[in-house]
């Protein structure tokens, strides 16, 4: 955790972690600046896990929020999670894994899916990103790419 992804969250009313949190003192940091709801990734251990489940649903500003690590892209989901779009019908779709920002409206399913590629230290993406945006009486806005330099 570094200065250059905190103070993107100083005027945040909740941060959206998509999974790989790495160690607990990346979300006690996170969590300190504002509400954080999040979900383990397939590189965090069983402290990790404990603390996080492997799906969030809930609801936000009135929209439907779907957050899961694993997922695929719009139109490549696996099995499970095109069962839990298919019986929560999610208004937006947070995912993490392939470390590839992306935001698009699936054209089928209605969801806009969101994945904020990585903002970490560690792995294979080459540049480090989070996604930040409003939601505004129910419809987000002010959708924006942040990138945080090279990995």
């Amino acid at each position: 955790m570094d200065d250059r992804i905190l103070h993107h969250f100083k005027e945040c009313d909740e941060i959206w972690h998509a999974g790989d949190i790495g160690n607990l003192r990346v979300t006690d940091a996170l969590s300190e600046i504002a509400t954080l709801r999040a979900v383990y990734g397939n590189i965090d251990d069983h402290e990790v896990r404990s603390q996080f489940p492997i799906d969030q649903i809930f609801e936000a500003e009135g929209l439907k929020i779907y957050i899961t690590h694993i997922a695929g892209r719009p139109g490549k989901y696996p099995l499970r999670v095109k069962e839990v779009i298919s019986k929560e019908n999610p208004d937006i779709f947070i995912c993490g894994h392939s470390h590839i920002c992306m935001v698009r409206k699936h054209p089928s399913l209605d969801v806009l899916h969101i994945n904020p590629g990585a903002a970490g230290k560690h792995g294979f993406h080459k540049v480090r990103t989070l996604v930040k945006f409003h939601i505004d009486k129910g419809v987000p806005s002010k959708m924006e790419v942040v990138e945080l330099g090279k990995r």
